[in-house]
């Protein structure tokens, strides 16, 4: 597991490896639009694309991947990322998506934080991106608070519910980090 205090305290937030006993409750989460929440539901999802991805590589490659987000043995959510080439270089874009119980009570903002740090730790890249639907106050404060900077609305990115979506971009650079604990 990974946090970012370093230790592995029953009440910490860290993140896992998703294992195959993990993808039923997933699945469920991201089957329901009403346990995806406003700002997650895009339809009824692939019921075995989890299966085919954890079957392929674990969830977790060169080009990005998700961990579960825990407290102790308390499945959260889960986080993702991706590699965005940019010519010669990359970054990452990230998210993040806590099942209900677990929201609004600081897991989304640490575990964003846990995934930067492990981020920034393990590749070159120098920076790390997020965007959130501009009417998603709570996801907008808890990138703010885990460090991130508001970079400006992307126009129409998002369809979801018969229309298009705004979306706020935010970014952390690694040279915004606070030295390692």
């Amino acid at each position: 597991m990974i946090d970012t205090q370093g230790n592995h305290a029953p009440d910490a937030v860290s993140l896992r490896p998703i294992t195959e006993d993990d993808l039923p409750v997933i699945n469920g989460h991201l089957a329901d639009p009403a346990t995806s929440g406003p700002f997650q539901w895009f339809g009824w999802p692939d019921p075995h694309r989890w299966k085919r991805d954890w079957e392929q590589n674990g969830i977790l490659g060169p080009d990005g991947g998700r961990l579960l987000v825990v407290r102790g043995t308390e499945s959260l959510g889960f986080v993702s990322w991706r590699k965005i080439p940019r010519g010669i270089s990359f970054h990452w874009s990230m998210g993040v998506m806590l099942w209900p119980h677990a929201r609004g009570r600081g897991a989304g903002t640490e575990a964003q934080r846990i995934l930067v740090r492990y981020l920034f730790d393990n590749t070159l890249a120098v920076r790390v991106e997020a965007d959130t639907d501009i009417e998603n106050i709570a996801e907008q404060r808890a990138l703010e608070k885990a460090g991130f900077t508001r970079e400006g609305v992307m126009r129409a990115s998002t369809f979801r519910e018969g229309r298009w979506h705004d979306n706020v971009l935010y970014a952390i650079l690694r040279d915004d980090l606070p030295p390692a604990p």
